[in-house]
């Protein structure tokens, strides 16, 4: 036997349903640029509008769409791990930061002016 099996968890349906939802995407937006010239504006965006949100509509409800609900409440979880730093520690660090900044550029033009006049001398430039 030669069999394939389907080891990405989705279901035929569910491709299915993926595929009807971006065609759903697509006609919306055919449908916004087709109406330029014979509806309003709000007629054409409520045809996009209504055509993403019948898309959106049929991924949620599909497999697909329990791993985007699942994905969210675990990002939210991990939000409230995090450990902001306090305004001082902010100040603090962004200084720092000035600081490295202001003396690496002065640094850098400190070597940039040695290099030219060495090699102005070297050249002749300085004559």
């Amino acid at each position: 036997m030669n069999a394939q099996l389907d080891s990405s968890g989705y279901s035929s349906l569910d491709k299915t349903k993926l595929w009807l939802a971006v065609l759903l995407a697509v006609a919306g937006l055919v449908g916004y640029y087709w109406l330029e010239d014979r509806q309003g504006l709000w007629t054409r965006v409520g045809v996009l509008l209504g055509a993403v949100l019948l898309a959106a509509l049929l991924v949620w409800f599909s497999t697909y769409g329990a791993y985007l609900r699942e994905f969210f409440v675990e990002s939210q979880f991990e939000l409230r791990k995090i450990v902001w730093p306090t305004r001082q520690e902010s100040t603090q660090t962004t200084l720092v930061v000035a600081v490295v900044v202001v003396v690496i550029s002065l640094l850098l033009f400190a070597f940039d002016s040695v290099l030219g006049l060495f090699f102005s001398n070297l050249f002749g430039a300085g004559r």
